[in-house]
């Protein structure tokens, strides 16, 4: 006890506005949910993309009450219950990110309470690690896959005897990320945003082999990677040595093309328009394909062509997808693969690649729905080593909207 403020269990308060999600969350000991408050912002629809002006002015509308419906979820009446305030620095946009880095300085700095900086990424990752603790105790390497609307990352992790976690990245997007990708082709065929979801759901409904979509390989120049030590003559900035050491790139904006390619010389786009004006005059436009009566609605306004189209992309897409991502961790030798983020929602995805890693007897573990998107609990979890070590921020932190991870 300190000044009349029990001290355990060491509670976590999250705060996540890297996007268009407003979040915050409170873990204890960095394994136990106590509640994990997420606001969606619905104003985007309009738009078929998150506005990041748009997106800023709801954080500012959202953070208060937001912070205060988790406090109060978890039972906890006063700040200084707290042992530390965590915060997403990066990567995301960067108006929505101070938003939130505002509040948790300034919360932090009230409640005289340590400041935690977490990358949105490792959070994507801890999220899968949250509810796969005791399975991945112990497992190192571990290949994480983290696939969203922004991210389609593969990175080799490992852990320290300290608990800490370092990532080494072993394969970007090196155009659209696999989400964006979902909500772009869903835009060509006028389906709501967020557009992944819509696509999974009405996939289900069509011939998945009736476009034969494929992936060009992707072909890599000689990169350069970080070794300690080697620096620049002119400066003191580490120059990196010429490698050829193998990448698991991916790249999405080709079947994007060429599903508009198709859309044209099919002549589905006047259908596009009429689909689009219909959803809006049914007041579908910001409703989600868990409803039954807005998929049905649109099923009726979906003919078999454009269920096959949809079918065959999430097709190609999962199957890219599943294809690398067990290149990479049998190459590194990963004893175990964790994908996290939007995409990894995916009802084909989980169903294609964990029956391959199943054929493989390679241990697998995706978030449950509702921390596979942007949340606070994920960033919770990712500050908990960081506050068992030390690693606090200084007043000066700053949001980071190009942050990288390994």
């Amino acid at each position: 006890m300190e000044d009349g403020v029990p001290l355990h269990p060491r509670l976590i308060l999250g705060i996540e506005s890297s996007c268009d999600e407003t979040s915050a969350a409170v873990l204890a000991e960095g394994r136990t949910v106590l509640s994990n408050i997420v606001a969606s912002q619905l104003v985007h629809a309009d738009y078929g993309g998150v506005v990041p002006e748009l997106a800023s002015r709801e954080h500012l509308r959202n953070i208060v009450p937001v912070v205060r419906e988790a406090m109060r979820a978890a039972g906890v009446e006063d700040y200084r219950h707290l042992s530390a305030v965590a915060v997403t620095e990066g990567p995301g946009l960067a108006g929505a990110l101070l938003v939130g880095i505002s509040f948790a300085k300034a919360l932090a700095f009230a409640a005289d309470l340590p400041l935690i900086a977490v990358n949105h990424l490792e959070g994507h990752i801890q999220a899968v690690l949250l509810e796969a603790e005791l399975r991945f105790a112990d497992v190192s390497p571990l290949l994480a896959a983290v696939v969203s609307g922004g991210h389609s990352h593969l990175y080799l992790a490992t852990r320290d005897e300290k608990g800490l976690w370092t990532y080494r990245n072993v394969g970007r997007t090196v155009d659209d990320a696999a989400g964006e990708a979902y909500d772009k082709v869903a835009k060509l065929l006028g389906l709501p945003y967020p557009g992944g979801p819509w696509m999974d759901a009405l996939a289900a409904h069509g011939n998945p082999e009736a476009v034969p979509f494929r992936f060009a390989q992707i072909k890599h120049k000689v990169r350069r990677t970080e070794t300690p030590g080697t620096a620049s003559p002119a400066s003191d900035v580490p120059v990196a040595p010429l490698t050829d050491a193998p990448r698991f790139d991916l790249s999405f904006s080709g079947i994007k093309t060429a599903v508009r390619r198709y859309t044209e010389l099919h002549g589905m786009r006047d259908r596009v328009a009429e689909r689009e004006a219909a959803l809006r005059a049914a007041s579908l436009a910001t409703a989600k394909p868990s409803d039954p009566v807005a998929l049905n609605r649109a099923l009726q306004l979906l003919d078999a062509q454009a269920l096959d189209l949809i079918a065959s992309f999430q097709h190609a897409v999962t199957g890219h997808l599943t294809r690398t991502i067990l290149a990479a961790a049998a190459h590194f030798g990963a004893r175990a693969i964790a994908v996290s983020g939007g995409v990894a929602a995916n009802r084909e995805l989980r169903a294609k690649l964990g029956a391959a890693a199943g054929k493989l007897d390679l241990p697998l573990a995706f978030p449950s729905l509702s921390l596979s998107t942007d949340n606070a609990a994920m960033i919770a979890a990712a500050a908990w080593p960081k506050l068992l070590n030390g690693r606090f921020a200084g007043d000066a932190l700053e949001a980071s909207p190009s942050l990288r991870l390994g």
